[in-house]
């Protein structure tokens, strides 16, 4: 499986960007997906994941309520809207395949990344 992920600005506080996610090589529809976050010095973090089917998703409690994620497994990519975006969102976001049905806050569960996408917020 390769993952894609694009998306990624720059924005201002407050505003809004949609990251998205594009599978290619293995349908990904049999896995739950995520979205991790890195920003400088820090370590790779959850943000938001969601089941192989959709139904179920989970988010960090610091994105709760701004950041929603979905999926199309017929067009084989997972988004992540983002709104009312902070300073502190500031990172580089990735998009990852696990092997399990449903999300995830352990990157160990994941076996599969994207590359990763810049997104910098300025105050």
């Amino acid at each position: 499986v390769q993952l894609q992920a694009f998306g990624g600005g720059l924005v201002q506080a407050g505003g809004s960007l949609r990251l998205s996610c594009a599978a290619s090589g293995r349908t990904v529809s049999v896995y739950a997906m995520g979205w991790f976050r890195q920003a400088p010095g820090k370590e790779r973090e959850f943000v938001a994941g969601i089941s192989w089917r959709g139904i179920a998703t989970d988010y960090a409690e610091a994105v709760k309520g701004r950041f929603t994620i979905s999926r199309d497994n017929a067009k084989n990519t997972v988004d992540l809207q983002m709104n009312s975006l902070k300073t502190e969102d500031t990172a580089v976001y990735y998009c990852a395949a696990s092997t399990g049905r449903g999300p995830s806050h352990l990157p160990t569960a994941y076996g599969y990344w994207g590359q990763g996408t810049l997104v910098t917020v300025s105050s």
